[in-house]
């Protein structure tokens, strides 16, 4: 039987210390060679355990396995001279030294694929795999070659696309693009970004997702978004053209957060991972926190298709606070559930 409110994360969870430094963004590994092979899939294994014994319905790698969620892939990638590095402002609000972009984009190998073989092995559990977005790629970089965002976007998309297939062909049910970008380029989004997003997507039979947030908890976005007012609502950009996509899930930041939740019915009809996690505090929710937010957004998606979910990824947590958040998710989630399944069916 299908879980009612299946629960998963949108994607980072933290690693362990003896691995890379806790609480850090592109935290160095502290491993090398054989010992990082093996400590990796170490991590793995207990990122996952962490997920079942909060009672995580739709699990991930927490992903363990890579520095940062969007260069990870792109190091595995030809036409990319991550010597060669230039300061970029990334999203509109922070600089950051990235890699250059100085020929064609290919991908002569999988990236991880090998990574979803082994959490396949270990699990019976759904599993949700995210990749970096097109556009997100395109804004973590700087473009010597292209001098296009567009058409850098869309080679992102051709190598995306093959790592996709091979990712459902390792037993992976969802596959989730991250694209905090969407949040910022609203004119690109709408012009090519979601295009993009569906030649990522394109002769995939697993289900696929996008997650748009504000943002990890760290002090670039805290401070980005005490300007956008009191009302968020850079979703009511995007979302109409989401809906009509052929994305299956749309992973949106709810709780804590600014955002209307009346904004969730601009994707009715599709379904919507909510965010009643949020993932900027070291403050962990109560059950009751995270049954609030999910009996908002049920006012705008139907129960069948909300999926309780965190913000963002947590990689910037302590690993006690990630617990706790998680725990939280899924007794809110308990909660609501019961509370759905116990209220009777209008007569026919």
């Amino acid at each position: 039987m299908k879980t009612l409110l299946p629960t998963s994360t949108a994607g980072s969870l933290p690693k362990p210390a003896w691995l890379a430094q806790p609480e850090v963004l592109w935290s160095p590994w502290k491993l090398e060679g054989q010992a990082l092979v093996d400590g990796k899939q170490d991590a793995l294994r207990v990122s996952l355990h962490e997920q079942l014994l909060a009672g995580v319905d739709i699990v991930s790698d927490g992903e363990q396995t890579r520095q940062h969620f969007v260069t990870t892939f792109i190091e595995h990638l030809d036409g990319v001279d991550f010597e060669n590095r230039k300061t970029v402002k990334i999203r509109d609000r922070y600089d950051a030294s990235v890699p250059t972009v100085v020929g064609p984009i290919s991908r002569q190998k999988p990236v991880f694929v090998a990574d979803a073989k082994f959490l396949r092995q270990q699990t019976r559990q759904p599993i949700k795999w995210a990749l970096p977005g097109p556009m997100t790629m395109v804004d973590t970089l700087y473009d010597d070659h292209y001098k296009s965002r567009e058409k850098l976007a869309w080679e992102f998309a051709k190598v995306l696309n093959q790592e996709a297939k091979e990712l459902e062909a390792a037993g992976v049910d969802i596959i989730q693009f991250d694209e905090p970008a969407f949040n910022v380029f609203f004119d690109e989004v709408n012009d090519w970004g979601i295009a993009c997003l569906e030649r990522a997507i394109e002769g995939l039979k697993c289900e696929t997702a996008v997650h748009i947030c504000y943002g990890y908890g760290i002090k670039a976005n805290t401070d980005w978004k005490k300007t956008l007012g009191s009302q968020w609502r850079q979703y009511e950009q995007v979302l109409p053209k989401l809906q009509k996509s052929n994305i299956d899930i749309i992973s949106l930041e709810c709780h804590n957060s600014r955002v209307p939740v009346e904004l969730l019915s601009l994707v009715r009809g599709k379904k919507v991972m909510v965010g009643a996690i949020d993932v900027a505090t070291d403050t962990i929710e109560t059950p009751e926190e995270v049954a609030a937010t999910l009996r908002e957004a049920l006012r705008y998606v139907d129960a069948d298709k909300l999926y309780p979910c965190t913000n963002c990824g947590m990689a910037p947590l302590a690993r006690d606070v990630a617990r706790g958040k998680l725990n939280a998710l899924s007794a809110g989630a308990e909660i609501v559930r019961k509370e759905i399944l116990s209220t009777p069916l209008p007569d026919a």
